[in-house]
């Protein structure tokens, strides 16, 4: 079985290197790009099974790349990870698989990642250790 294929979408090089470094080491293919426009014209080439989504990107938000994925008939999984909060609103209109505020643990991505192929506990066991995580810090 090939491996998941995943975009990064994130404009801060250091982070970006960061996570596609750890993913590729996981077995992971990631392609990386630092604009809404890159996004979205990767994710029409390339079809990535997930997307992991910055909100403040230089040229467009994030919302924005969510709101044009809708009008496609491409539907990978998001992981939202972004400095600024993110609003229930938000949450509830676009749907992500998770949302990760900045700065997060690494291992929390990871998680999110390996539960959405079917490893390890399910999304809201995800969540309340996460909630957990950030009480106890």
């Amino acid at each position: 079985m090939a491996s998941k294929r995943i975009l990064l979408v994130e404009d801060d090089e250091a982070l970006s290197g960061i996570i596609r470094r750890n993913l590729l080491a996981r077995g992971y293919q990631v392609v990386a790009v630092g604009t809404a426009e890159q996004a979205l014209s990767r994710i029409v080439e390339d079809q990535p099974d997930m997307v992991l989504l910055d909100i403040m990107l230089p040229d467009r938000s994030g919302w924005d790349v969510l709101r044009r994925l809708q009008t496609y008939d491409i539907s990978p999984q998001v992981i939202v990870i972004s400095a600024v909060r993110v609003s229930p609103e938000r949450l509830r209109e676009f749907k992500p698989l998770a949302y990760l505020p900045k700065p997060f643990p690494l291992d929390a991505l990871l998680r999110v990642i390996d539960r959405a192929d079917g490893e390890g506990p399910s999304v809201e066991e995800q969540e309340d250790e996460l909630l957990a995580e950030k009480v106890s810090s």
